[in-house]
């Protein structure tokens, strides 16, 4: 037994795997030669239908570090379910997460740790897009889009515990489990890290990685992984934006109502949008100071400047709304008030994106993280 296997371990690493054979000897091996000098174990959580077991049992008998394996016959809560596994057995309460198929650097894990121990934080988070961290292993420039658009409309969803969070959709991080209230986690998904935030109020900090190419297999990414995220998020986020859904339906109702009321006294669809526009504005801004964001005007910018952000935007996408509704009622010549419809329904997301990333978004300075709120 080598010195690093001796005594209790400083840091217990957490590998969710599914079908990475292939992959299990080299993450043992970068893990060892990047943490030599620290007492680390590697945990194996496995839901594979290939010979990744017998591979880790083979590795593990020559490794330098404690490598165990967990084996589930009924892979319960999917990738997260098998995470909160492997943090449930773990020898260390501090824990770092990492995916098997090398995309996260283990070379990353040490700088995962000095940050923890440096500010003595619930969760240290490696990021893709913070400092010099780079998204390269993602393999073509829709999954970098795509990417990009899934942690914009996750930050929107919870604007103020993931505000200083630059990567939520990340599955690399460094917890803590004694400060993690696991009773009220509910793994649906692969997104473990966004259900820990989202969940409850924590202290959190970054390190910038480079998500590297994968070394062996295939990639598990699919439309199914990516409906199973939307349903996840649905369902941690059902709170406040089904409330602004609610305001905005009313809206939706009071514009189109508004319009088809002022074409019957005879005004054109034109005018008619531009006005029902400029009412429901204003109105709907007013019911979700109260109803929405009630919570975020302390540390948010001031109520005037919220209405002037908020008028703004919907001023402008109002124009673009109009211009779409002329440009299909001259063209395809479509009923403009079904056109209005559909073209509200598009806007709803747009318009909930920019209200909680922009206008009640936290001040510079505003101390955001030492006020208790609820999100979920």
């Amino acid at each position: 037994m080598t010195e690093e296997r001796a005594g209790t371990p400083v840091l217990s690493i957490i590998v969710p795997t599914f079908n990475e054979a292939g992959n299990v000897a080299e993450l043992v091996r970068r893990v060892s030669a990047a943490m030599r000098g620290t007492a680390v174990e590697v945990i194996f959580v496995d839901d594979s239908t290939d010979d990744t077991p017998q591979r880790v049992e083979d590795v593990a008998r020559t490794a330098t570090i404690p490598v165990r394996l967990i084996h589930r016959d009924q892979p319960r809560g999917g990738l997260g379910g098998a995470v909160l596994e492997g943090i449930a057995a773990a020898h260390s309460d501090l824990c770092v997460v990492m995916d098997g198929d090398l995309q996260h650097p283990p070379e990353t894990i040490a700088a995962l740790l000095a940050k923890q121990q440096e500010g003595d934080y619930d969760v240290v988070v490696a990021s893709r897009y913070t400092g010099d961290g780079t998204a390269a292993g993602l393999s073509d420039r829709m999954r970098v889009f795509v990417s990009r658009m899934s942690t914009l409309v996750t930050k929107a969803m919870f604007p103020i515990r993931l505000h200083t969070v630059s990567d939520p959709m990340t599955g690399f991080f460094l917890l803590d489990r004694t400060r993690i209230d696991t009773q009220r986690l509910k793994p649906r998904g692969f997104k473990i890290l966004l259900e820990i935030l989202a969940r409850q109020n924590l202290n959190v900090a970054e390190v910038p990685f480079n998500f590297a190419g994968r070394h062996a297999g295939e990639s598990k990414a699919s439309l199914k992984q990516g409906f199973r995220f939307l349903t996840q998020l649905a369902y941690l986020r059902f709170g406040r934006m089904s409330a602004f859904a609610v305001i905005g339906g009313i809206g939706a109702l009071a514009n189109l109502g508004i319009m088809a009321g002022l074409q019957g006294l005879g005004m054109g669809y034109v005018w008619a949008a531009i006005i029902a526009a400029v009412l429901t504005i204003i109105g709907n801004f007013l019911l979700i100071e109260r109803f929405v964001f009630r919570d975020m005007r302390e540390d948010a910018s001031t109520v005037w400047s919220r209405l002037f952000k908020s008028f703004t935007f919907n001023a402008v996408e109002a124009v673009v709304r109009i211009f779409v509704i002329w440009l299909a009622v001259q063209t395809w010549h479509l009923a403009p008030v079904l056109v209005a419809a559909v073209t509200l329904v598009i806007a709803f997301v747009v318009r909930y994106v920019f209200h909680a990333l922009v206008v009640y978004a936290p001040r510079k300075g505003a101390d955001v993280a030492t006020r208790e709120r609820s999100e979920v």
